[in-house]
C-alpha cells in the first residue's frame, strides 16, 4: 500500500541529513549522529553545516539542497525561527523532516511560526514530524534518538506526543520485555498526525499491537474513523494525557494541546474497542499483555489465581474483582482432581489455589504442571495467573523451581486447545540479586509469549485491556437482530 511505501522511508531511511550539528561543540545534532553510530545505522549520514567541511568525522554539505541524493529523513535541530527556511531548502530533496526545536505552538507567541513551518513543509513537498519532538526509534532501520535502546525488533508500534515519555516507553518497556517495531514522537503534530501513523502500523506486517499517547488531536473525527474502520483487528491502547482540568493546562504548555472533552475520548474508546489507561505503568502492562496473548473469540471474564502466598491471593482476588473478573469456585470434578494431588497442610485448592513454596519444590516443581494442566482441562477459566514470591522460591537453591514453572506453562500451553490465557506475576523484595534473577526470568517468559507483571493488580489491569478488545470483536461478530 502507498502508506507503507511512504512511511517506510521514515522507519528504514537510506540517507539521513542532520541539520544543527556543531563542528566545535556537542549539540543535539551531534548527539543524534552518535546515537545512530552506536545503534549500528548503516545508511549515509550527512551533516548540514554552512561553513565546516566535516562534522563528527563525516563530510558535510552547506544545505539540504546540496546533498547529492534523496534524503529520506532530515533531523532538524536549529532555532525555531530558522526552521521554516531549512525546510524550504529541502524542496524536492527531503521526504521527511523531523523538527526537534521548540518555540512553536506550545508557547504563547509561537502559533504563527508553527503555521509558517507547516506551510514551508507543504511548499517544499516535505512531510513534517513535529515540531517540538525528539525523533524516531526504529530497531529494524537502526535509527534511534536516545541511548541504551534495544536493537531487537518486535511487534509493538508506538505513536507518542511526548518525547520524554517516548524515552520512558522505550527503556522501561524494553526492561519489561516489550519489543518495538517502531516509535515516533509527534510533538505538536503540525503535519503528520497520529491517525496516519496508526494507519501505517495497521498495515505493517511487523506490527501486531499499537500504543498511543496523546494529549490532544486536531483530527478527532479522522482518528475516530481510522480506529473504527480497523475493527480492533490490531489492538490499540490509548494513554490519554490531559484528562483533568489541571492536566489540560499542563498539556497546553507542553505541546500547545487543547485536550477536548473527556466524554468524547471515553466515547471513542467504547465505540472503537480501544482500551484507555491512566498511567504509564498501566500502558506498559496492557502492551505487555497484548504483545504476548492473542484475543479470544469471547470476552475473558473468569480467572484462576495460583501461587504461594495466602495474603497475596486475597489482595489479588480483590484486584481481579475490581477489574471485572470472576474468581469463582471450582466445580466438584475439578476440585476432586486437585485434591487428589494430596498437597501438604497449608495448601488450598479452592480458587485461588494457594500452595506453599515447599510443596512446589517437590519433584522439582512438577506438581505445578499438574495443577496448571488440570485448570486448563477444566474449561473453568479464561485466564490463569500464576504468582510467585521470588524471595521464598529462590531460597530453594538446589532446584530451578521458577524455571520449571515457566517450562510447565509452555508445555501445557502447547497442548491446550481452550485458548486459556496464562500470565505470570513475579513478586520481588527489591534485593539486587533477586531483581537480576527476576529480569532473567521475565525475559525468558516474555520471549516465550507469557506476559510478566510485578503484582497481581497489574496483571488484572492488563488482562482487562485484553478483554476490552475481545468484547469489541465479539460485538462486531454477533449477528444483527
Amino acid at each position: 500500500m502507498a502508506i507503507l511505501e511512504e512511511f517506510g522511508h521514515l522507519f528504514r531511511p537510506s540517507c539521513i541529513a542532520v541539520v544543527g550539528a556543531s563542528a566545535t561543540s556537542v549539540s543535539g545534532g551531534n548527539r543524534f549522529i552518535r546515537h545512530l553510530r552506536n545503534f549500528g545505522y548503516a545508511g549515509r549520514v550527512v551533516p548540514i553545516h554552512p561553513t565546516a567541511p566535516e562534522v563528527e568525522g563525516l563530510s558535510a554539505c552547506k544545505s539540504l539542497a546540496d546533498v547529492p541524493e534523496a534524503v529520506d529523513y532530515a533531523y532538524v535541530a536549529v532555532a525555531a525561527r530558522n526552521a521554516p527556511d531549512v525546510l524550504r531548502s529541502g524542496r524536492g530533496k527531503v521526504r521527511f523532516a523531523q523538527v526537534m526545536s521548540s518555540g512553536f505552538g506550545e508557547t504563547g507567541g509561537g502559533a504563527s511560526l508553527e503555521r509558517e513551518l507547516a506551510a514551508a513543509a507543504r511548499e517544499a513537498g516535505v512531510r513534517l514530524i513535529g515540531p517540538n519532538c525528539l525523533g524516531v526509534y526504529s530497531p529494524a532501520g537502526r535509527v534511534t534518538f536516545t541511548e541504551k535502546t534495544q536493537p531487537e525488533a518486535g511487534p509493538v508500534g508506538i505513536v507518542c506526543q511526548s518525547g520524554g515519555l517516548g524515552i520512558d516507553i522505550i527503556r522501561r518497556g524494553q526492561s519489561r520485555g516489550l519489543r518495538y517495531s517502531g516509535l515516533v514522537t509527534i510533538g505538536n503534530a503540525a503535519d503528520v498526525a497520529a491517525s496516519e501513523l496508526i494507519e501505517y502500523f495497521l498495515e505493517d506486517d511487523n506490527t501486531r499491537v499499537i500504543g498511543l499517547y496523546l494529549e490532544s488531536t486536531r483530527e478527532g473525527r479522522r482518528l475516530f474513523d481510522v480506529l473504527r474502520r480497523a475493527k480492533a483487528r490490531k489492538p490499540v491502547v490509548l494513554l490519554k494525557g490531559g484528562r483533568t482540568s489541571q492536566g489540560q493546562r499542563a498539556a497546553a504548555s507542553h505541546t500547545g494541546a487543547l485536550a477536548g472533552s473527556q466524554r468524547a475520548w471515553d466515547a471513542l474508546g467504547r465505540q472503537t474497542g480501544t482500551p484507555m489507561v491512566d498511567t504509564l505503568d498501566e500502558f506498559l502492562d496492557a502492551l505487555a499483555t497484548l504483545q504476548c496473548l492473542a484475543p479470544r473469540a469471547t470476552a475473558s471474564t473468569r480467572a484462576v489465581l495460583f501461587g504461594n502466598g495466602g495474603g497475596t491471593s486475597v489482595l489479588g482476588s480483590d484486584a481481579f474483582d475490581r477489574a471485572g473478573f470472576s474468581i469463582a469456585a471450582f466445580d466438584a470434578a475439578t476440585l476432586q482432581q486437585l485434591e487428589a494431588f494430596e498437597l501438604p497442610a497449608g495448601s488450598s485448592v479452592a480458587n485461588p489455589i494457594d500452595v506453599p513454596a515447599g510443596a512446589l519444590q517437590q519433584d522439582e516443581g512438577r506438581v505445578a504442571e499438574r495443577i496448571i494442566a488440570t485448570v486448563a482441562a477444566s474449561s473453568h477459566a479464561d485466564a490463569l495467573v500464576i504468582h510467585v514470591n521470588m524471595t521464598v522460591i529462590l531460597g530453594f537453591r538446589h532446584v530451578d523451581m521458577l524455571g520449571n514453572i515457566i517450562r510447565a506453562v509452555l508445555r501445557v500451553r502447547e497442548s491446550d486447545r481452550s485458548g486459556l490465557h496464562v500470565a505470570l506475576v513475579l513478586r520481588s523484595d527489591g534485593d539486587a540479586e533477586t531483581e537480576q534473577r527476576k529480569r532473567d526470568y521475565c525475559a525468558q517468559a516474555m520471549a516465550s509469549g507469557v506476559p510478566v507483571f510485578d503484582e497481581l493488580a497489574q496483571a488484572a489491569r492488563g488482562l482487562a485491556a485484553l478483554r476490552t478488545i475481545e468484547a469489541h470483536r465479539a460485538r462486531l461478530a454477533a449477528p444483527a437482530h
